[in-house]
């Protein structure tokens, strides 16, 4: 953590409280520290003094250290700070909050004022959905760009993959992410009807056993932590001049998987192939082993095929949602769940067979 002098914590006080503030000590709780603070820790609270308009008050400052417990990141940090600072006020004898703040790269304290909801900017871009190719190609205008597109997908995935990190606590973090969080598999189980008449509480519950020695099998692929988008799919794409892309919506953080990435895009050519066939024939067949096979063939991944199985059932489920794609025919629905329950029973997704988990 960066040095910290007392001129930025009385600035910070006097934005947070008033011009009318004097800081009159700094220290650790128990023992004030006149010489300031220099370099303290994460999780290591201080005691600040100060007078406000004459009258004497004391603080406690405290922040988060980083571990491997959902918290490698500041802004998970900050979504349990946030916690604390709306509801902790809410509960009878707590003690009460009195400011909420984030710590800038120039090393200026600024605070958060009574906040309520956060927002995010980005720049508009020219393009059109990729999902509108999708949907031509359905309706059987093919063409040539379509399959140089589907190579330029695999070529950046394998680009960005390129980049790894040790760091086998945050790859089993989202391993267990993938499985328990209420954005994937979990979440999405519990947010389909009960009963559904397409996939039955026991089909769930038996999907749910195997991805348990799913989770187990993936502890061994921790070496495999790279770059990933996290949420590549058609309509997270936007397509522009001479078949150049931007993509949008990076989710679930930097770091995960590849195969969360090459199993995202890849079932989307199974959606709107089965829109056809009850397997996967066709346009949508070549567009899926082109994306497979030019991936493949840059990374020399077949390790990938290891460990996918579970990422194509999060995606699967994704794409197989009736709030998500409430306007699916059955014939659809039904061949994508035939999929996530047979793509399960193997330990090496056949990419170049997938009809056969369409039995």
């Amino acid at each position: 953590m960066k040095e910290i002098g007392l001129e930025q914590l009385e600035a910070y006080l006097k934005q947070a409280f008033g011009e009318n503030v004097r800081l009159t000590g700094v220290g650790e709780i128990g023992s004030l520290d006149e010489q300031g603070m220099k370099d303290f820790g994460y999780g290591k609270p201080l005691l600040i003094h100060f007078e406000l308009d004459g009258a004497p008050r004391s603080v406690v400052f405290s922040t988060m250290k980083g571990d491997k417990y959902g918290h490698q990141f500041y802004w998970d940090r900050a979504a349990i700070l946030m916690f604390q600072y709306e509801c902790a006020g809410r509960m009878e004898k707590h003690v009460p909050t009195v400011g909420l703040g984030y710590l800038r790269k120039d090393g200026q304290l600024v605070p958060v004022d009574q906040p309520e909801e956060f927002f995010l900017l980005t720049e508009k871009v020219a393009g059109y959905d990729y999902f509108l190719d999708l949907e031509r190609i359905r309706k059987g205008d093919v063409r040539n760009s379509d399959f140089e597109l589907a190579k330029k997908f695999a070529r950046w995935l394998a680009r960005i993959h390129s980049t790894k990190k040790e760091d086998k606590d945050l790859y089993y973090r989202r391993i267990r992410d993938l499985i328990g969080h209420s954005e994937c598999i979990w979440g999405l189980i519990d947010a389909y009807p009960h009963p559904y008449s397409f996939f039955s509480p026991a089909d769930f519950q038996e999907l749910e056993k195997k991805l348990i020695d799913w989770r187990w099998k993936l502890k061994s692929f921790s070496h495999r932590l790279s770059v990933v988008h996290g949420d590549f799919h058609p309509w997270n794409v936007l397509i522009q001049e001479d078949l150049d892309f931007i993509v949008l919506d990076r989710s679930r953080g930097e770091w995960g998987e590849p195969a969360d990435d090459v199993s995202t895009m890849s079932c989307n050519y199974l959606l709107f192939g089965l829109y056809e066939e009850p397997r996967l024939t066709g346009n949508f067949e070549k567009l899926y082993l082109t994306f497979w096979d030019e991936y493949l063939s840059l990374t020399n991944d077949k390790e990938i095929l290891k460990v996918i199985a579970p990422f194509y059932v999060f995606r699967g489920l994704v794409i197989a949602s009736p709030e998500w794609y409430p306007n699916h025919p059955k014939a659809v629905r039904e061949g994508l769940f035939r999929f996530l329950k047979n793509v399960l029973d193997e330990d090496v997704f056949d990419y170049a067979n997938i009809n056969k988990y369409m039995e």
